[in-house]
C-alpha cells in the first residue's frame, strides 16, 4: 500500500511552485472569489424567491407550507445525488473558465424564465411544476459549477497559499448562507417594485454578473484529456475510487468532510427548534444563532492562518472533531440559556473550521490536476447524499427523543468520525513500517 507522508502546510509551501503575489494581489483569485460571492448569494436568494412565489401563488389557503417547501428542496437535491460524480468527470475534460462562465449564464437564463410560472399558470399545478423544472435545471448546472470552482483554486493560487484561499472560500460559503437567507426577503421586496418578475431579474443579474466577471479569468491548465465516451465515464470514476483507496490521507479527508456536513445539516434544522425553546428568542430569530456560528468559524480561520503552518492538517482536523463533540455535548446540557447557546454555537463554528479548511486543502493538494473534477464531483455527490438523511430525520428525531439526546448523538457521530480516521491513519503508517 502506498501511503502519503504527513501533510503540513509548511511542506506544501516548500513544494516547487511558480512565484505568485500575495493572495489579495492575485487578480485571478479575486475574480474567482467575487464570482463565488455572486453565485452563492444567487443560490440562496433563489431559494427564498421560489418559496415566496409558492406561498403567494400556489399554496392553497389554510394549508401548511411544509410539503411545498419539501418538494422544492427535494428537487433541488436530486441533481446532486444523480449527477454529482458524473459532472466531475466532464469537468476534468472541460476548460475551467468556460465551465464557470457558461454554468452561470445557464442559471441566469433559467431564472429569467421563472416568472412564466406565475404569469401563465398562477395558482395552477402546471405553474408549480414549471417552477420545479427550472429549479431542477439550475441545480443540475450547479453540479458542474462546484467542482470546476474547486478545481480552479489550485490552478490560481500558490501551494503555500491554499490554506488561506480555502479559509476565505469556506468563510464566504458560510456568509452567503447567512446573508442570502437574511437579506433575501428585503432585497426581493425591493426588487418587486419592478413587478412580479423583479425578484427573478435580481437573481439572474447576480448569476449574470458572476459570469461576466469570470470571463476575465486567466488560468493555466494542462492539455485537455481525451474525448469522453460512455465507457470512459465509468473508467474515470473507478480511477477516482482507486486514488482514494491508494492515498488514505485523501479518503480520510473526504470521510471527515462528509461527516462534518452531515452534522452541520442536522444542526441547521435543530437551530430553528433551539430558537423556539430559548425564552429570549423568537423562532424567526434563529439567524442570531447562525451568526454566532459564523463568528466562531471566522475565529477558527484566524487561528489557522496564524498557527496553521506549524502543525499537520491531520492534527487540526482531529482537534476540530473532538472540539465539536465537546461543544455539542455541552449544548445538550445548557441549550435553554441564550448566552451559553451563543457561546457554544460559536465554539462549534470555530472547531468546524479546523476540520473543513485543512481537509479541503488536503483534497486540492494531493489530487492530481487531471482528476480534481472527478474527486470534487464525488465529494459533492457524497456530501449531498449524506445531507439528505439528517435534513429529513433531525426534526423527527428531536420530536421523538428530545433536543438534548439528538445533540449528544451528533457529538458521538463527529467524535467517532475523528477517531476512526485518526486510527486508520495510524494503522496505515504502522503497516508501511
Amino acid at each position: 500500500m502506498t501511503v502519503e507522508p504527513e501533510l503540513r502546510p509548511s511542506e506544501i509551501a516548500s513544494l516547487p511552485d511558480l512565484e505568485d503575489p500575495p493572495l489579495w494581489q492575485n487578480r485571478n483569485f479575486i475574480i474567482l472569489w467575487l464570482g463565488q460571492v455572486l453565485s452563492q448569494l444567487a443560490d440562496k436568494i433563489y431559494l427564498v424567491l421560489v418559496i415566496a412565489l409558492t406561498t403567494e401563488f400556489f399554496q392553497p389557503p389554510h394549508q401548511s407550507i411544509s410539503p411545498w417547501v419539501s418538494a422544492i428542496m427535494v428537487v433541488f437535491t436530486i441533481p446532486a445525488v444523480l449527477f454529482g460524480s458524473l459532472a466531475g468527470v466532464f469537468v476534468d475534460r472541460w476548460p475551467k473558465k468556460r465551465t464557470l462562465v457558461w454554468t452561470n449564464l445557464g442559471r441566469a437564463v433559467f431564472v429569467t424564465l421563472l416568472p412564466l410560472s406565475i404569469w401563465l399558470w398562477p395558482g395552477q399545478m402546471v405553474g408549480f411544476v414549471l417552477l420545479l423544472a427550472l429549479t431542477f435545471g439550475i441545480s443540475t448546472l450547479t453540479q458542474f459549477f462546484s467542482p470546476a470552482e474547486q478545481s480552479a483554486i489550485p490552478l490560481l493560487v500558490a501551494k503555500g497559499q491554499l490554506l488561506s484561499a480555502n479559509s476565505l472560500y469556506t468563510l464566504t460559503m458560510m456568509a452567503a448562507v447567512i446573508v442570502g437567507f437574511a437579506a433575501g426577503e428585503p432585497l426581493l421586496s425591493l426588487a418587486s417594485r419592478l413587478g412580479d418578475g423583479g425578484g427573478a431579474m435580481l437573481v439572474a443579474a447576480s448569476y449574470g454578473g458572476a459570469a461576466l466577471g469570470l470571463q476575465f479569468l486567466s488560468a493555466s491548465e494542462q492539455c485537455p484529456l481525451p474525448s469522453l465516451t460512455y465507457g470512459q465515464v465509468w473508467k474515470d470514476l473507478r480511477l477516482g475510487f482507486r486514488l482514494l483507496k491508494k492515498q488514505p490521507l485523501l479518503s480520510n479527508a473526504l470521510i471527515q468532510l462528509v461527516v462534518l456536513f452531515s452534522v452541520l445539516a442536522a444542526l441547521s434544522v435543530l437551530l430553528i427548534r433551539l430558537a423556539e425553546i430559548i425564552p429570549a428568542l423568537d423562532t424567526d430569530q434563529f439567524g442570531f444563532l447562525l451568526a454566532a456560528g459564523a463568528v466562531g468559524m471566522g475565529m477558527g480561520i484566524v487561528l489557522l492562518n496564524l498557527l496553521g503552518q506549524r502543525l499537520a492538517y491531520r492534527f487540526w482536523s482531529l482537534v476540530g472533531c473532538f472540539g465539536m463533540a465537546i461543544m455539542l455535548t455541552a449544548l445538550g446540557l445548557f441549550y435553554s440559556s441564550l448566552g451559553a447557546s451563543l457561546g457554544l454555537i460559536a465554539g462549534l463554528g470555530f472547531f468546524a473550521a479546523l476540520i473543513a479548511i485543512p481537509m479541503q486543502t488536503t483534497l486540492q493538494t494531493l489530487t492530481p490536476e487531471d482528476q480534481r473534477g472527478t474527486i470534487f464531483g464525488l465529494q459533492n455527490n457524497l456530501v449531498n447524499i449524506a445531507l439528505t438523511v439528517p435534513l429529513a430525520l433531525a426534526g423527527l428525531a428531536e420530536t421523538w427523543v428530545g433536543l438534548p439526546k439528538v445533540l449528544w448523538g451528533l457529538a458521538i457521530i463527529i467524535g467517532l468520525g475523528g477517531g476512526f480516521t485518526a486510527l486508520r491513519s495510524q494503522l496505515d503508517r504502522v503497516n508501511v513500517k
